[in-house]
């Protein structure tokens, strides 16, 4: 409304066309970002996967306004939520790994682990 662009149309304004892209980026991501959140709560630690949900909205917070303000605005949230991503799949993977080795080896590398520390 504000640009005076009527649906279907996704043309217009520089303004509309950043603001329409950084919506459909968060979009996109959207599933990636679910799926690893709940493989590293449910296999790995929940407080630790949560904490890093909160910095990954953070961060695409800082990638949707960023985008709508200039393209190059986006580039920091947007390294912001692949780190965020990055560490939520290494926790996925690490949590389907220990289930893995403890159900079919009987090796819980989580227990060794705080064992140790």
């Amino acid at each position: 409304m504000k640009h005076k662009i009527m649906p279907p149309a996704v043309t217009g304004a520089p303004e509309f066309e950043r603001t329409f892209r950084a919506q459909q980026n968060c979009i996109e991501f959207y599933p990636v970002f679910l799926v690893v959140l709940w493989t590293a709560g449910c296999f790995f630690n929940q407080e630790l996967a949560s904490l890093l949900g909160v910095f990954y909205m953070f961060a695409r917070y800082k990638y949707f306004f960023g985008y709508a303000e200039s393209s190059k605005g986006r580039l920091l949230g947007f390294y912001m939520s692949l780190i965020a991503l990055f560490c939520l799949v290494l926790l996925a993977t690490a949590g389907v790994a220990n289930g893995f080795l403890d159900k079919y080896f009987d090796i819980d590398m989580l227990k060794k682990i705080h064992r140790m520390f």
